[in-house]
């Protein structure tokens, strides 16, 4: 299966971190070995560039110019100009395992990644991971360096946390978990400040969950939590769900990408005191823009009295499943 290892090193050869003109090679060789040679030049003196080679300012331009054939797309990522940036200013701090400590985030989308690997420890300094759209299903929380503040999972097939609450990293500020396998109550005991004593962003959307009651006391304890996603989940049906969660939450301040105003927290005062309207039932209205291919009624008139025309009745069933 895929590893984040795996898809990792598939990064770096896309990236190009060894060739033209990132890496070490003949176009910088001997400005590099003169930076390793206890002899170099005092600082502030300009050295004349030798024949075949580039300064490194020449080097960046061919990095940064949209128009050159080395340049990055323009949605790449901060982290991807930063490590071919680093791998023309100082190449050798690229080399073994030195770009492992220049990685900060690392975003890996759509990898077909099945594991998250214990080679994720060599990542010393990182503080986001970004894995969504994937085949996660587990996370083993001592694969994650201690470093993490942001952990994203978006639509990967994550059922079960037992594993990545385990020993979770304890500065993280954001945990992603939208469009997973998430179903309670057995999942809903994980969400508290034991596990995330720093969290400030959580996202639940789009999962199984269906004990609002239940997640809300185990959110209750995260004092830091400040946005919060549970849109997609059946939870989410009951008639009075943002309005106990509103009131439940005083320190939220967006809920499933809207911002709290103070005159909805007025507007939903002291509903956090009223559980009883959170029944186990849902509304759904569902509204019909137009239908095809079926006999206009008001072709079919009255018959005239004493006509002895044939009557005609349709009938149709409409059937809904959810």
């Amino acid at each position: 299966p895929g590893s984040v290892s795996a898809a990792f090193q598939e990064y770096l050869q896309h990236l190009g971190l060894n060739d033209f003109p990132c890496g070490l090679g003949s176009w910088n060789r001997s400005r590099v070995s003169a930076r390793r040679s206890s002899r170099a030049e005092p600082a502030g003196l300009e050295e004349a560039v030798p024949l075949g080679e580039e300064t490194p300012e020449a080097l960046l331009e061919l990095l940064r110019d949209q128009h050159s054939p080395w340049a990055l797309p323009p949605d790449c990522s901060p982290q991807d100009r930063l490590l071919r940036e680093v791998a023309v200013l100082a190449p050798e701090l690229l080399r073994g395992s030195g770009v492992f400590q220049a990685v900060r985030s690392l975003r890996l989308l759509d990898k077909g990644v099945e594991e998250v690997d214990e080679g994720l420890l060599r990542f010393q300094q990182l503080e986001e991971l970004v894995l969504s759209a994937n085949h996660i299903s587990r996370v083993t929380s001592a694969h994650l360096p201690r470093t993490l503040k942001v952990l994203e999972l978006c639509y990967n097939a994550v059922g079960d946390l037992q594993d990545l609450c385990a020993q979770p990293p304890p500065e993280l500020q954001h945990l992603g978990l939208g469009h997973n396998q998430l179903h309670g109550p057995s999942q809903e005991k994980h969400f508290t400040m034991d596990f995330w004593p720093n969290l400030v962003s959580l996202d639940l959307s789009f999962n199984s969950l269906t004990d609002l009651l239940g997640l809300l006391s185990q959110l209750s304890t995260l004092q830091n939590l400040r946005i919060l996603l549970l849109q997609g989940n059946p939870l989410a049906l009951i008639p009075a769900y943002r309005g106990f969660l509103v009131d439940s939450l005083p320190e939220l301040s967006i809920l499933d990408d809207i911002y709290i105003r103070p005159e909805e927290r007025q507007q939903f005062h002291g509903l956090a005191r009223q559980p009883e309207l959170i029944r186990s039932e849902a509304r759904v209205v569902v509204s019909i823009g137009e239908l095809k291919g079926l006999p206009n009624p008001g072709a079919f008139q009255q018959l005239k009295a004493g006509s002895e025309g044939p009557v005609i009745t349709y009938s149709y069933c409409v059937t809904y499943e959810l």
